[in-house]
C-alpha cells in the first residue's frame, strides 16, 4: 500500500488483482479435485465487499479515498460453497466445466486489472516527465 492519495485507484487495483489471484488458486484446486468423493467446492468473495465498500454518497474518487482509509478491512475471503449440496452419487459438487469457465473469467478479470494498474502508472509516469 502507498501511503499518499495520488495512489487510491491503484491501492484498491491491488486488493482486487490479490483477490483475483487468490480465486485463481481456488478454482485450480476445485478443478483438480473434480474426482474427489465429497469434496465441496470453494470460492473467493471479494466483488460484493468493494461493492458496499463503494456505495454511498460523492463522486467515485471521493468513495475510493473512504475506502483506502480502511484498506486493511477490505479483504477477500474463501467460503465452501453449496456444502450440504451434492449433485453427485460420490457428494462432491464440482462441475468441471462450470470451474473451468470461472477460471477463464477470472483470469481475464485479473489481466484486466493489472492492465489498469499499468496505465494508472503510465499516466502519473506522463505527467511526471512532462513536468
Amino acid at each position: 500500500m502507498i501511503n499518499t492519495n495520488l495512489y487510491n485507484y491503484i491501492d484498491v487495483l491491488d486488493k482486487a488483482a490479490d483477490a483475483a489471484y487468490i480465486r485463481n488458486d481456488v478454482l485450480a484446486n476445485n478443478i483438480a479435485n473434480d474426482s474427489t468423493p465429497n469434496y465441496k467446492r470453494q470460492d473467493v468473495q471479494f466483488e460484493s465487499i468493494l461493492q458496499a465498500s463503494l456505495a454511498g454518497d460523492g463522486t467515485l474518487a471521493e468513495r475510493i479515498e473512504e475506502v483506502n482509509m480502511n484498506l486493511d478491512d477490505l479483504n477477500s475471503f474463501i467460503y465452501t460453497d453449496h456444502s450440504s449440496l451434492a449433485y453427485r452419487l460420490d457428494g462432491n459438487n464440482v462441475d468441471i466445466d462450470q470451474e473451468e469457465a470461472y477460471l477463464a473469467e477470472n483470469q481475464i478479470r485479473y489481466q484486466a486489472l493489472i492492465d489498469q494498474m499499468t496505465q494508472e502508472f503510465g499516466r502519473y509516469k506522463t505527467v511526471l516527465s512532462t513536468s
